[in-house]
C-alpha cells in the first residue's frame, strides 16, 4: 500500500508562486511514475503534470506548460509541483497520484492511469 501527503498549498495572488510538495510511503517509490492532478469546483478532476521514475521525462497540461514544474527526490520519497505566475483559474484541489504498475506510454493523463491518491492541498490564487 503507497499512502500520499500533499501539502504546500494556501491562498496566493495573481501572479505569485507556490511549492506543492507529496510525500510517500509505503512500497517502492523510486519505481513508480507520478503524477499531479486538480479539481476546480463542479469540474471534473484534470491532469496538471506528471514525472517518470527516474526523473528523466517528464509531462504537463497545456494549460500549464512553462509555468509549473514537476520534479522528484527519490531519496526523500518526495514528488514536488512548483507553481510560478500564477492565475485565478489555477485555484483547485491538488492531488498527487501515484501509479505502481509497470508505465506504459501515453498513460499519464487519465485518472485510472494511476493506482494511489492523495486527500489533496487546497490553492487557492486570488485576482
Amino acid at each position: 500500500q503507497v499512502q500520499l501527503v500533499e501539502s504546500g498549498g494556501g491562498l496566493v495572488q495573481a501572479g505569485d508562486s507556490l511549492r506543492l510538495s507529496c510525500a510517500a510511503s509505503g512500497g517502492t517509490f523510486s519505481s513508480y511514475f507520478m503524477g499531479w492532478f486538480r479539481q476546480a469546483p463542479g469540474k471534473e478532476r484534470e491532469f496538471v503534470a506528471a514525472i517518470t521514475w527516474s526523473g528523466t521525462n517528464t509531462y504537463y497540461a497545456d494549460s500549464v506548460k512553462g509555468r509549473f514544474t514537476i520534479s522528484r527526490d527519490n531519496a526523500k520519497r518526495m514528488v514536488y509541483l512548483q507553481m510560478n505566475s500564477l492565475k485565478p483559474e489555477d485555484t483547485a484541489v491538488y492531488y498527487c497520484a501515484a501509479r505502481v504498475r509497470p508505465y506504459r506510454s501515453g498513460a499519464y493523463s487519465r485518472n485510472p492511469d494511476y493506482d494511489f491518491w492523495g486527500q489533496g492541498t487546497q490553492v487557492t490564487v486570488s485576482s
